[in-house]
């Protein structure tokens, strides 16, 4: 996907925000969705980091029938998207849209070719047969995945363009910030693709990454202090702010 439609798919000049909301209930989710809605932000994505992916559906569902205009994206953690995309179409199927899918791993492997791609292409054509139509934000080079060294980004991100509506890479750890040079190394291999990055991102470092960036997906730099699941509506605030050009 091309960035400029993305931000304006969003509203956006700069990079949109979509907070991560790890969730633990329906009520918790929910009020953490309107907590992002009332702070300015167009959507979020819902990850089931403390349990089953099986137990994050019915509230997805939940959550949607709460939020029928929110731009609603899920992660099932540590699971790519042959086993997300038919859960999704099957939703989809049901009349529940799931706008995004975030895969922590969209498989690319930069030590084969840009054409041997065995894993990604099966990726592909399972979602396609699912006939899911949400935008799918692929995870590459990311954290707590298989390393890549950094000599190999630029042609992680350039592969990555050839799968995926949005590539998204990360810092080395949740709460660890990107390198600016690996986020600028992306940006010129993904070409015009749009470029996302989670983990690391909060109010006092958005800005070194806003030019490359067109999407911030983040959490604990929004968070409460110490607190994992709950935003703090200041801290969104602050953040909101420095990406609103």
């Amino acid at each position: 996907m091309n960035r400029n439609d993305f931000q304006q798919r969003f509203g956006a000049t700069g990079p949109v925000v979509l907070p991560v909301i790890h969730v633990l209930d329906a009520e918790q989710a929910q009020r953490n969705i309107q907590t992002a809605i009332d702070g300015g932000c167009k959507g979020v994505f819902l990850i089931n980091h403390d349990f089953e992916k099986e137990k994050l559906v019915p509230i997805i569902k939940e959550m949607r029938r709460a939020f029928p205009d929110c731009w609603l994206g899920v992660n099932f953690l540590a699971v790519t998207g042959k086993y997300a995309f038919p859960i999704l179409g099957d939703l989809q199927a049901e009349g529940t849209q799931v706008d995004g899918y975030w895969a922590d791993d969209a498989r690319m492997d930069e030590r084969r070719s840009k054409d041997d791609q065995p894993e990604a292409d099966e990726i592909a054509e399972i979602r396609k047969q699912s006939g899911w139509d949400g935008i799918y934000i692929g995870g590459t080079a990311f954290k707590k995945q298989r390393e890549v060294n950094a000599e190999d980004y630029a042609k992680s991100a350039r592969i990555a363009t050839k799968y995926m509506d949005v590539v998204v890479t990360s810092g080395v750890a949740t709460g660890h910030a990107a390198d600016v040079g690996k986020i600028d190394t992306f940006r010129e291999h993904c070409g015009d693709t749009a470029l996302g990055l989670a983990s690391g991102i909060t109010p006092e470092n958005a800005a070194q990454y806003a030019d490359a960036v067109d999407l911030f997906m983040v959490a604990t730099g929004i968070n409460f202090e110490g607190d994992f699941y709950n935003i703090d509506p200041s801290r969104l605030k602050h953040l909101m702010d420095l990406t609103q050009k």
